[in-house]
């Protein structure tokens, strides 16, 4: 079986993939902040990871998946004072949404899903070890990372010193110590969520919860730590530094796989610019999950992505081909060689469609269960299939009757250029025909 390569944003490279147990593979990728609807962004994430996951468990035994929630955090705060509700209750319902809407798009869901208020005196505990090794300090009330404390920050995101202070995402603070310093512990105000700890009444900061839920999930070095682009600095950064000072270990993971940014229509996707798509509202227009998946999965997952409507409808022609090749062919449970093998040379998707487009070219059995390991092709074809046709009017299914009704008198008229004329009246109608011996069939393409 092919060696399954991944490119790895700390080594700079497309790396063998030596998982650390041959028999229980460990992954871990940082989850969505549960204050309002996915966006596609999100989407992509969640989808990249979740296909990981389905290549790993093609070939190791066991595969222990962990994407956390983040159930804590200011944007929460702030959601939940201008609903006038705590923040458990907006935090409850954006999960259960953001779970739906994923499972709509074949995201399975991860083997563990913790939720950050679950582990807070996880992070108390990894905060007062740091604190003990010299590696954090207490200010005004704040816990904070001593950044130069850490010889190796850095190392992940490639950034130089300047950099690093520069992009920070931490306002400047007369009690940091360095500039690049950051927060493990702030304080809560009597209407802010908090929790007793040695430095008084506060919460966790940003960055400590996944360090504490991966290692107590995961253990202190795990295989694979996933994400968006954009988590590389600073928070998977800061992840790397106060988990390994922490534990004393050299790596908090071996391998760190990251997925590009997503735009639309050519644009950054902004509230200014009113093209934040939901995840949730595509779903709720009808639009098939399948669909979007596919989309999101169009171009390599390390490449910027460009949502496009041109892009979609594409998607969806291509899903009617392969679902209309599935509903004709016996499909086996074998996987296509060529196809896994695109999949093991770090996920490469748009090969690996390509190969699925030659296996449905050629009415192969194995189109299904290959395209199984995308996420794609799960659905009943009869129900893919006639769904759009669902949607056509009483009027237009009359005409498509009546112009089959003439086809089949032409061709018992032995008349084949009127039958193949009326056929591509139907077919520029966006009506497929299909011939069999049981008769004429049709669908809109």
């Amino acid at each position: 079986m092919s060696t399954l390569k991944l490119y790895n944003t700390l080594s700079r490279a497309k790396d063998d993939f030596i998982p650390i147990d041959d028999e229980h593979v460990k992954l871990y990728a940082c989850g969505p902040t549960v204050y309002s609807y996915a966006h596609i962004g999100n989407a992509r994430a969640s989808i990249v990871f979740d296909t990981l996951r389905r290549v790993l468990e093609t070939k190791y035994p066991m595969v222990t998946y962990v994407a956390n929630l983040t159930d804590i955090d200011d944007k929460i705060i702030a959601a939940a004072q201008i609903e006038n509700k705590p923040i458990s209750e907006i935090t409850e319902h954006y999960a259960t949404i953001y779970n739906n809407d994923m499972a709509a798009l074949g995201v399975q869901k991860p083997t563990i899903q913790p939720k950050a208020t679950d582990h807070v005196d996880g992070m108390i505990a990894m905060i007062v070890t740091l604190i003990e090794k010299g590696h954090a300090y207490t200010a005004e009330g704040h816990v904070l990372f001593h950044v130069p404390s850490y010889n190796n920050y850095g190392a992940l995101s490639g950034r130089p010193r300047d950099e690093q202070v520069a992009m920070a995402r931490i306002e400047t603070a007369t009690y940091k110590r360095d500039p690049a310093d950051f927060v493990l512990w702030k304080p809560s105000t009597d209407d802010q969520p908090g929790w007793n700890s040695p430095w008084g009444r506060g919460r966790p900061g940003w960055h400590i919860e996944c360090s504490v839920m991966a290692r107590e999930f995961l253990g202190e070095v795990f295989d694979i730590h996933g994400g968006g682009l954009d988590l590389t600095f600073p928070h998977h950064e800061n992840e790397i530094a106060q988990s390994c000072c922490a534990t004393g270990q050299s790596k908090f993971a071996n391998y760190w796989v990251h997925n590009g940014f997503v735009t639309v229509e050519g644009e950054k996707m902004s509230k200014s610019l009113g093209n934040v798509l939901l995840s949730h509202d595509l779903i709720a227009d009808g639009i098939k999950g399948e669909a979007i998946r596919l989309n999101l999965l169009s171009t390599h997952y390390r490449q910027p992505f460009d949502w496009t409507n041109e892009g979609l409808n594409q998607a969806n022609k291509t899903l009617d081909k392969w679902y209309d090749v599935v509903s004709n062919i016996d499909q086996s449970n074998n996987i296509d060689a060529e196809f896994l093998s695109a999949l093991y040379d770090d996920m490469n998707t748009p090969l690996a469609f390509a190969i699925l487009h030659k296996l449905a070219k050629a009415n192969s059995s194995q189109l299904r269960a290959s395209a199984n390991i995308l996420g794609l092709l799960y659905d009943d074809p009869k129900n893919w299939l006639t769904a759009k046709d669902n949607e056509i009017s009483q009027e237009k299914r009359a005409l498509i009757e009546t112009l089959i009704a003439k086809r089949n008198q032409a061709r018992t008229d032995k008349d084949f250029k009127k039958s193949d004329d009326i056929r591509d009246e139907l077919l520029s109608m966006g009506i497929e025909l299909k011939d069999s011996p049981n008769g004429t069939t049709w669908h809109s393409l």
